[in-house]
């Protein structure tokens, strides 16, 4: 009877286990659609927004965000997660529902920050329909209040971060945002450090969203000065004689052609 009662326990204690890793690997994939659609239809940050549209498992991700409402989700870095590709994914979306457009700004009444495609009502996001202005600026940045996101958030443009080639997921989410600042600040056509003439000119991203990093890190400076791989980019930048400068931003679509 003894024995009986301890296989019973240890199948008990087998079945629990399972479960718990099993729920463990539906947590950290559960964007593993997207990272496929992502793997197969964008490279280098070049979108082929024409495989995403033929390719009915992109509705399905999408369906799926629509029918999970982020506060079931049990941590803040799975519910930044799901918020970050739901913005990515619906991009994709309005650029594949209005196509064929050369610009994401061509989207709207020609007033992109109040009537643009930054305010139209569509991402369903656990059954609620938000704006990519909502989910930016509302959620995103209001409720998370982290820098890295600028260099998550892919506006479907050339001077947008370039997109990844995985979701984000939860469990990896610090990793991945670590990786996106130091990709997007060392990407020679995004932020262009030039040592001879002693000049340095950032992303607009950096002037528009200065608050941002002033709040969290006392300044893009600052910011920047931490993922900078050049040592002496770095001493430049850091030197308050140098005065920065903001490139032009490149408004045109991220297709790949």
């Amino acid at each position: 009877m003894r024995l009986r009662k301890r296989l019973t326990h240890a199948v008990v204690a087998l079945v629990l286990i399972l479960a718990g890793s099993s729920n463990a690997q539906q947590d950290s994939g559960r964007h593993s659609l997207f990272t496929r659609l992502l793997q197969r239809y964008v490279e280098n940050g070049l979108v082929d927004y024409g495989g995403f549209a033929a390719d009915s498992s992109f509705n399905d991700y999408l369906a799926m965000l629509a029918t999970t409402p982020p506060e079931s989700l049990k941590t803040r870095d799975e519910r930044l997660a799901l918020w970050l590709n739901a913005y990515n994914a619906y991009t994709i979306k309005l650029i594949i529902d209005k196509s064929p457009v050369e610009s994401i700004k061509d989207i709207g009444l020609g007033l992109p920050v109040l009537f643009g495609p930054w305010s139209i009502s569509f991402a369903n996001v656990g059954g609620i329909e938000y704006s990519l202005n909502e989910i930016e600026h509302d959620i995103i940045r209001e409720k998370f209040a982290d820098p890295r996101i600028h260099f998550a958030l892919v506006c479907a443009s050339r001077s947008c971060p370039k997109l990844r080639w995985e979701s984000y997921e939860g469990p990896q989410l610090d990793r991945q945002l670590e990786d996106d600042a130091r990709r997007f600040v060392n990407d020679s056509s995004l932020n262009i450090f030039n040592l001879q003439e002693g000049t340095v000119s950032l992303s607009k991203i950096f002037d528009w969203y200065e608050s941002d990093f002033e709040k969290e890190e006392g300044g893009f400076r600052n910011f920047v000065s931490k993922y900078v791989e050049s040592p002496q980019a770095r001493d430049l930048l850091r030197s308050p004689e140098t005065a920065i400068e903001f490139l032009p931003y490149d408004w045109s679509l991220n297709g790949r052609k």
